[in-house]
């Protein structure tokens, strides 16, 4: 998530104090995201160093800035609301390790490793869907944010059930003779030219 775009997205709508972004910002994310307010005001301070924010010395109404965005910030919003994240690498997915390493650890069943994680993922969905029933039905913003969820819990928990049937079938197939060691296949990012 972008902080400091979701600031100028704010920004869009008016001039705004810092306390009143932090409210909006969570208020639009179905306050599943919480901003500390220290970090709003140090990331307002970098959007004005930027030249992507301005502010007044003090409000009218009392001793507080208020910030607006500039055109630079508009054209920086525009840039990066149409600039595709880099999804050309794996992330570091803390359960894609865990059951790597439980496939190669001996004494351990990556069977029932892979199983108590599809039980919490499972768990955690009905969580979502309970809230997608109640709160989210009136709030976009958090309906928004429950359905992202509610799909990549889904995708992780297919992903499971892929490795668990995968290790199941390497489990099954005869061994070779002889220890061959094989090459260690390098993962490139797929979008990089050779």
């Amino acid at each position: 998530m972008s902080v400091p775009h979701a600031l100028l997205a704010l920004l869009t709508e008016g001039p705004k104090y810092g306390l009143q972004l932090r409210e909006e910002f969570e208020a639009g994310t179905g306050e599943v995201w919480l901003l500390n307010v220290g970090q709003v005001y140090k990331t307002l301070g970098r959007l004005e160093r930027d030249g992507l924010a301005e502010s007044d010395d003090a409000g009218q109404d009392g001793p507080q800035k208020r910030y607006r965005i500039t055109p630079h910030g508009a054209d920086a919003l525009a840039a990066w609301l149409r600039t595709p994240p880099d999804m050309t690498s794996p992330p570091r997915d803390e359960l894609v390790m865990k059951v790597l390493v439980a496939a190669r650890l001996p004494g351990t069943d990556a069977h029932e490793v892979i199983q108590s994680h599809r039980l919490y993922l499972l768990e955690l969905m009905q969580q979502w869907t309970r809230l997608k029933e109640g709160e989210a039905r009136d709030d976009l913003g958090l309906a928004l944010v429950v359905d992202a969820e509610l799909f990549r819990l889904d995708a992780v928990i297919r992903w499971l059930d892929a490795a668990d049937a995968r290790l199941r079938r390497a489990a099954a197939q005869p061994s070779r003779p002889g220890p061959v060691p094989a090459p260690v296949p390098q993962l490139r990012r797929l979008g990089a030219r050779r």
